[in-house]
This record gives structure tokens, C-alpha cells and sequence, in this order.
């Protein structure tokens, strides 16, 4: 049974995939917040994958990340989640994300975890 301070961990190598880059181009060479927040969110959801039976699945519902350093191409991201709590159907982490001893972010991330049907309805292209 998942309790709060359990733990999960998500690594990742930084490639120029992550990197900053928007439609004017390449912002700086390192790990962007963007890809830290899927990271986060990733490392989160290995929680939702222990508790969610068949018919369901897992969607965010909040991220919050402070990106304190840089992560540059070639090290070794480690993302730790602790669970903080469970409300109803809701996963709450908090997160760090490291480069060796290098604190890179920090921050929490929530995913609810609701009926696969549920939640088609919710995410159904509306009409006009």
C-alpha cells in the first residue's frame, strides 16, 4: 500500500531534444523548464500507474516547478517524486529534480486519476 514519503524515480539523459527552443529558435543549449515539467510530471505519474485498474487513467491537474540550475546535454537527470498524499482520486508529489549532488528543480505535480470513460467525455471535441 503507497503511503506519503514513499518514493519513485525517473532518470533520463539530457539530449538536444530537451533543449529551450521555440519558433524563433534555439533560446540556450541545456534542459529546458518545459522538458523538466514532463520529467516531473512523468516521475509523478509512476505513482498513478501503481494505483489506476485497467479502466482508468491518469490526467494532470496542476505543475508547479522552480528551475534552479542548469542541465546540460550528456548528464544524467534524476527525478525523485514523493508522494505527499492521496485525496480521493488525486496523486500529489512533490519533486527534485538532480544532476549528481546539482539541484536543478524543484516543485509538485497533482494527477487525478479518473474512468477511462469519464474521461473521454471530458476530453470529446465540442461543437459548435
Amino acid at each position: 500500500m503507497l503511503k506519503p514519503g514513499d518514493t519513485r524515480i525517473y532518470r533520463k539523459q539530457v539530449t538536444a531534444a530537451d533543449f529551450a527552443v521555440f519558433e524563433n529558435g534555439l533560446v540556450h543549449p541545456v534542459c529546458s523548464t518545459f522538458s523538466l515539467a514532463q520529467a516531473a510530471e512523468w516521475a509523478g505519474r509512476l505513482f498513478v500507474l501503481e494505483l489506476k485498474e485497467e479502466d482508468e487513467e491518469g490526467i494532470g491537474t496542476f505543475l508547479s516547478i522552480n528551475h534552479i540550475a542548469p542541465a546540460f546535454e550528456g548528464e544524467a537527470l534524476e527525478v525523485r517524486a514523493t508522494l505527499e498524499k492521496i485525496e480521493g482520486q488525486e496523486v500529489i508529489c512533490s519533486f527534485l529534480a538532480r544532476v549528481g549532488e546539482r539541484l536543478v528543480a524543484t516543485g509538485e505535480t497533482g494527477q487525478k486519476i479518473l474512468k477511462k470513460e469519464k474521461l473521454a467525455r471530458i476530453l470529446a471535441p465540442r461543437k459548435s
